[in-house]
């Protein structure tokens, strides 16, 4: 890895007492809805952005929501701690996503339809590991910030967006560049950030999902499926969509699922 990439990972600042508390809450089995909701109510920045998130088409909620202890029942604890934690990350980098041909929004927008595709997806096969999986997907493109800073360093934007644009393989594309994938720079990310090693080793071997520990294959899989169908470039293309699909079809999973998941997130 480059040492400008490791020198940025190096430098980030801690997570926030806020982010480090919901954290604190969801691993207290003896914790509740109403204690997360209580600590997400003293940041104004996370409930702004949970409130969105639950009036979003993407998550098919039928009635407005308008506060924060709705919005924690709906999601439940771990998506509410992936979406506050997705949205605190991204605050804390310094985003400009120009180099990849799109803007914070949009690249705020993307995580979110990985991730809710990743969730209608994986609950039709495991509640458990599809809550597992929507953290990772929320956040697996995290490193794509700090490749598109090293690439405006370099001076280097105009010619990445070019073959990004054009590119089915991203991770290609960062790698002939930064010299990494975000995959990878992703994982080391939220290893400055001490986050569990399974969460860390899913990420890392979202781009190579061969080379991933054999028990954690699975995830890593599932994440390289949802991000080959939702691109940073060309989210649900149909290109994209079929690339995704024969991914999925040829280790073993049922295409039929993952294509209803599809019609749901993308149908609007």
């Amino acid at each position: 890895m480059k040492t400008s990439i490791l020198e940025s990972i190096k430098s980030l600042p801690p997570l926030s007492k806020t982010i480090m508390d919901i954290n604190k809450v969801c691993a207290d089995e003896e914790a509740g809805v109403m204690d997360l909701a209580k600590v997400i109510e003293h940041d104004p920045m996370i409930v702004a952005n949970l409130l969105k998130a639950a009036n979003s088409p993407l998550y098919g909620f039928s009635k407005e929501i308008h506060n924060v202890s709705q919005a924690v029942s709906l999601f439940g604890m771990g998506m509410t701690r992936s979406i506050a934690l997705g949205n605190s990350v991204r605050k804390l980098l310094n985003v400009d996503m120009q180099p990849y041909g799109i803007s914070s929004d949009e690249f705020a927008d993307i995580s979110s339809k990985q991730s809710a595709l990743m969730m209608a997806w994986y609950k039709q096969l495991n509640k458990e590991k599809a809550d597992k999986l929507f953290l990772a997907s929320f956040l697996q493109e995290t490193g794509k910030i700090l490749i598109a800073s090293d690439v405006i360093q370099e001076d280097e934007a105009v010619s990445f967006a070019s073959e990004i644009e054009m590119s089915n393989n991203l991770a290609a594309v960062e790698k002939s560049f930064a010299g990494v994938t975000s995959s990878e720079v992703t994982a080391k990310i939220f290893e400055h950030w001490k986050f569990d090693n399974d969460f860390i080793e899913i990420i890392k071997h979202a781009d190579a999902p061969s080379q991933a520990p054999k028990e954690l294959k699975e995830y890593s899989v599932a994440l390289h499926i949802v991000k080959t169908i939702v691109p940073i470039n060309h989210p649900f293309s149909e290109v994209s969509i079929n690339f995704g699909l024969k991914k999925a079809q040829k280790v073993g999973y049922d295409v039929d699922k993952l294509k209803s998941a599809i019609e749901q997130v993308n149908k609007g």
